[in-house]
């Protein structure tokens, strides 16, 4: 078989790149995804987000190796195994990060990537439901549903910020990220809106797009220092070769990408060589510079009846499906992360670091299961943590998962920045908006003081939020440590480019998706040969003044 265009990977990026690709008639196009389709209701359901990954139908469900400072604890990180990635799988959180975010890429040589160019990327990609301005779009794939906090624990959660002292947000993805404010969803009518909704199902009625699932690359092919095939397992676990003319693109994710680089024998030389593996090109920083938000639950009791516990009883909970099967409304239409907070743990930020969720349920840490009782949460993540990890090859059998180590809490900053968050939360939560909801706390305790005791109980129980990224980060050709280029071309060889989180230089300040889908958008441009949209330059807030970035 031979195509204009091979993409590995029908996550977040990769839908969007069958998208644009096939959108010019001209392109064959060949989109290649190791999980099944995306047609389980559990992946349809906002409510649903515990069982998808609860389960491995769907999810690669990696287990990562003994963190070394988290007591040798193991951890799973979870990556969507399906059309749409880890967008059908997600908790559906619809982010952009910083506008500082994008101004440090810039700076480490990421030429074009700075907010004012990425800006018109995040327009065109969506579908804001209170419409279109100079931040938001109004036309694009990807819906955003704006959420109305309804609930008391949402309700209090936001009063209690500005109680405290903190600034309030109309709109964190527009002027002012920093403060408490409503956070957006990849929800639509009801139902999960992944970007195989978005950007898959329109396309593929297509006849230059041909699509396999269940489909397991095993390596990508060079002749002449160039990428022309890729070696894949198809359905019914015969090999396959299929053979690209223009360019294969992996977009397989912050684990994927990475792991298929280094098993086509693109990474550091020495350790491809340990593993039997022929070297391509020596490029040490192929699953180097792992980045993740570590995250901390602290957990209080209710005062009052006001948390959804009840509805997940069985009958309740029965009744609630019913009902959103027939009018995609009730508790099953949300995924009940209704309000954020983005704040700055310090003086010494310019820009948020700490991210606060509420959930108006208490889960078990094990289990998920919820808490037999009247309770909620908030989440603290570290949005921009100092440790870094890396991701290696187990053996050169690409049906071996590779090797994860996050590395979380390496650095003493990240515990200092993590125990801040808890002080935060806990000065929230003494607040007048709660006094009439909020009770005892459950995790980590109220006894639980000392620096010390704190960081004993964030070692025990830190766990990850999901946001793995910058495993083959872009960079200027002077970068040594630098994979891709600012157009996702790999250094030192042909045809062959990486389109997803990997390539980020550093994580985005908050969830990782809706960027990730910016990066394919932009970068389909570049493939293309098209010229990049016009740049915006939009004022943006921070705590000194109002300022251009």
């Amino acid at each position: 078989m031979q195509f204009d265009y091979i993409i590995v990977g029908a996550g977040s990026a990769g839908c969007v790149l069958a998208n644009r690709l096939s959108s010019n008639a001209t392109n064959k196009v060949l989109l290649l995804e190791a999980g099944p389709e995306n047609d389980a209701l559990s992946l349809k359901m906002p409510a649903a987000v515990l069982s998808n990954l609860n389960s491995k139908k769907h999810n690669w469900a990696f287990q990562g190796e003994p963190e070394p400072h988290l007591n040798g604890r193991t951890l799973k990180h979870d990556r969507g195994k399906t059309l749409g990635g880890s967008s059908s799988i997600n908790g559906m959180v619809f982010i952009r990060g910083h506008a500082l975010d994008f101004e440090s890429w810039r700076q480490s040589g990421c030429n074009g990537w700075s907010y004012a160019d990425v800006l018109p990327y995040f327009k065109r990609m969506e579908t804001y439901a209170d419409g279109a301005n100079e931040y938001r779009g109004g036309s694009g794939p990807m819906h955003v549903h704006r959420p109305e906090p309804t609930n008391p624990i949402a309700r209090a959660f936001l009063a209690s910020g500005e109680q405290a002292g903190h600034p309030l947000t109309d709109d964190i993805c527009g002027f002012k990220q920093e403060g408490f404010g409503v956070l957006d969803s990849s929800v639509h009518r009801g139902s999960r809106w992944s970007a195989a909704n978005a950007y898959l199902k329109p396309a593929r009625r297509r006849s230059n797009l041909t699509i396999h699932t269940n489909t397991l690359v095993h390596r990508v092919v060079f002749e002449n220092n160039t990428a022309n095939a890729v070696v894949y397992q198809d359905k019914s676990g015969n090999t396959q070769h299929a053979f690209a003319t223009r360019e294969v693109i992996l977009s397989a994710g912050a684990v994927g990408s990475p792991h298929l680089l280094m098993l086509s024998g693109i990474g550091p030389a020495e350790h491809l060589r340990d593993r039997g593996i022929e070297v391509v090109k020596n490029l040490g920083g192929v699953g180097q510079n792992l980045n993740d938000h570590p995250d901390f639950v602290l957990k209080y009791k209710c005062l009052k009846p006001v948390s959804i516990w009840p509805q997940t009883r069985l009958l309740a909970r029965t009744l609630a499906g019913i009902r959103w099967l027939f009018k995609k409304d009730g508790v099953c239409a949300s995924n009940h992360f209704d309000t954020v907070a983005c704040l700055r743990s310090g003086p010494e930020f310019n820009h948020p670091d700490i991210q606060l969720t509420v959930s108006p349920i208490a889960v078990d840490d094990k289990t998920w299961q919820p808490l037999p009782m009247h309770a909620f949460q908030i989440h603290v993540g570290l949005m921009q943590a100092y440790s870094r990890g890396q991701i290696t090859l187990r053996t050169s059998d690409p049906t071996t998962p590779p090797s994860i180590l996050v590395n979380y809490l390496q650095d003493p900053r990240d515990l200092e920045l993590m125990r801040r968050g808890i002080h935060i939360v806990r000065e929230l939560v003494s607040q007048q908006a709660f006094s009439e909801i909020c009770g005892e706390e459950i995790s980590p305790g109220i006894d639980i003081q000392s620096d010390e005791d704190l960081n004993q109980c964030l070692v025990d129980k830190t766990v990850s939020q999901w946001h793995l990224s910058g495993t083959a980060r872009m960079g200027a050709a002077t970068d040594n440590d630098a994979v891709v280029d600012p157009n996702g071309c790999v250094y030192g060889v042909q045809g062959l480019r990486v389109v997803d989180a990997s390539v980020m230089p550093v994580a985005t300040n908050g969830n990782t998706n809706a960027p990730t889908i910016m990066i394919a958008e932009k970068m389909s441009d570049a493939i293309l040969g098209i010229k990049p949209l016009p740049r915006i330059e939009a004022k943006v807030w921070n705590h000194n003044s109002s300022a251009k970035y």
